[in-house]
């Protein structure tokens, strides 16, 4: 037989992939199924969006192979929602480089800057991603820990002890997921100078934060901050578009322009409706983020209820799109999530996949009516 690539060998398929293909077998057994594991809005995206991809078919050249690096439309609108979002100063020309999806960024952002065995700082708990991608690349993952007792932010003093000689690049992720943490002006601060001494690249992927918060930051916005870092965000939870794949990465020309060298020879650049679909999302106003919080306000609420049911306990200041909860002690998260799986149908994801931080808890995701998660609440 042909063998696979050795780099294979460092990955596991990914959580949600195999564990769907359960849940979806559980369907099938004609299992009444309530998932609550994965974060894809169920929510459609503003009408106005829906509307100007419809208008953009009949353009000239709509359907030609596009700018790897976007309508200039689209990099302008970007400039402009961050600079009336985040007050942060973007040049649409040279500063901002659309991607398909600012999960696509995380492998660009990599494959531009990491050697073999160069060091990763991953966050423990985090996205699983920042690791696989690591691992392809045969670069080292150094996991820094994060914990509730500090408010789920770096501790700067763990940091410096670790063996940052060879690390090139640090994950950092606010509003955090899977836990819901903000991050904080200071940390921004203390991550930029952190990166400054240790010649660090920081990427703060920040696809969460105008959901169920009211302070939405860029790491950007700190003085100095471009020497050093990247942002990617993404429309996918913000406006409900997650399979639109619309992402962008937000810094320093000389920076993109060695991610551009990736991309250039990955994709054949994002679909024109889809682009001015986009255009039209960034340029709507506050209210569409204060009807959307509403209805995720509501459900947060009866989710807190869920895991009240459960013997969990939970930080109610959290942001983002899921509810990050303890299990109660002695309890381990898999079983715990399997359990409820099997004998109440609902599925929810062990806080181990996002680390061994995650162990001791559950994950919910908000991306359900209220209604369904009303039936879960009387399922326990």
């Amino acid at each position: 037989m042909i063998q696979p690539a050795k780099r294979l060998d460092t990955v596991q398929e990914y959580y949600f992939s195999h564990k769907l293909r359960e849940v979806r077998a559980l369907q099938l057994a004609g299992k009444p199924i309530i998932n609550m594991g994965i974060g894809s809005p169920d929510l459609d995206p503003p009408k106005a969006v829906l509307e100007a991809m419809q208008n953009s078919l009949f353009d000239a050249g709509a359907h030609k192979y596009q700018s790897y690096q976007g309508l200039p439309e689209l990099r302008k609108a970007v400039s402009n929602f961050y600079k009336e979002k985040y007050q942060v100063d973007a040049n649409p020309e040279v500063e901002i480089l659309p991607l398909m999806g600012s999960k696509e960024g995380i492998m660009h952002i990599s494959m531009a800057f990491l050697n073999e065995g160069d060091g990763v700082l991953i966050p423990n708990p985090g996205y699983p991603t920042y690791t696989s991608v690591t691992n392809l690349l045969a670069a080292k993952p150094v996991f820094y820990n994060l914990s509730e007792d500090n408010d789920w932010q770096p501790n700067f003093e763990e940091l410096e002890k670790l063996d940052l000689s060879n690390v090139k690049i640090m994950w950092v992720n606010y509003p955090h997921m899977p836990t819901g943490s903000n991050a904080t002006l200071e940390t921004f601060q203390k991550l930029i100078a952190f990166a400054k001494k240790h010649q660090i690249l920081i990427i703060n992927d920040n696809p969460y934060s105008f959901v169920l918060n009211d302070n939405p930051m860029s790491i950007l916005s700190v003085v100095g901050a471009k020497e050093v870092a990247l942002e990617l965000n993404s429309l996918s939870k913000t406006f409900n578009m997650a399979g639109w794949r619309v992402g962008m990465v937000i810094g320093k020309a000389s920076y993109l322009n060695e991610v551009l060298k990736v991309k250039s020879n990955m994709d054949s650049g994002m679909f024109y409706g889809i682009q001015k679909g986009a255009i039209k999302a960034l340029e709507m106003s506050n209210d569409w983020f204060k009807e959307q919080n509403k209805i995720y306000e509501e459900r947060r609420n009866l989710t807190w209820q869920l895991a009240d049911k459960l013997g969990c306990t939970y930080e109610k200041d959290s942001t983002g799109l899921f509810v990050w909860a303890k299990i109660p002690e002695g309890k381990k998260s898999e079983e715990v999530t399997d359990a409820i799986l099997y004998d109440k149908d609902i599925f929810i994801t062990p806080g181990t996949v996002f680390g061994s931080q995650g162990e001791g808890y559950i994950r919910f995701s908000l991306c359900v009516t209220s209604e369904i998660v009303k039936e879960a609440i009387a399922r326990i």
